[in-house]
């Protein structure tokens, strides 16, 4: 059972576990023990998102995400396959936490005629100071 929220909260069942082989450093710990971790979980099929969550979460172009909506994080930070696992399940949980916050709508504003004065004026001066920098033909 994975705890999200006080209102969110994913059974077992919804998670897929698969320990994997880690790439990279590690010695003879790589090559014998599956310390990586891929979970899997099913954004389109679970009963416990809020719809506006999985909206939001659906929405996200994020490559984690497949076709068939499917969450799929993996993890192998460390060298315990434990720790991967808790690695791999905080990271689903900020996913998901990040997804129930609403974006606020982006007030369109203008400048002020203030403001379009100064940079009117910055531009004029800055062609100023270009114009004396030219080489003159003394001809």
């Amino acid at each position: 059972m994975l705890e999200i929220s006080a209102s969110i909260v994913l059974a077992d069942e919804e998670l897929t576990e698969r320990f994997v082989r880690s790439s990279g450093p590690g010695g003879q710990n790589v090559n014998k023990v599956s310390t990586a971790v891929e979970l899997r979980f099913n954004v389109r099929l679970s009963a416990n998102l809020p719809e506006d969550v999985r909206a939001r979460i659906l929405a996200t172009a994020d490559q984690r995400l497949n076709k068939e909506g499917e969450l799929v994080i993996e993890a192998s930070r460390f060298r315990s396959q434990d720790r991967n696992r808790e690695d791999a399940r905080m990271r689903l949980k900020a996913i998901i936490l990040n997804a129930t916050r609403v974006q606020k709508k982006r007030v369109a504003t203008r400048p002020s005629r203030a403001a379009k004065e100064r940079r009117l004026t910055d531009k004029k001066r800055d062609a100023g100071l270009k114009r004396t920098r030219r080489v003159r033909d003394l001809e």
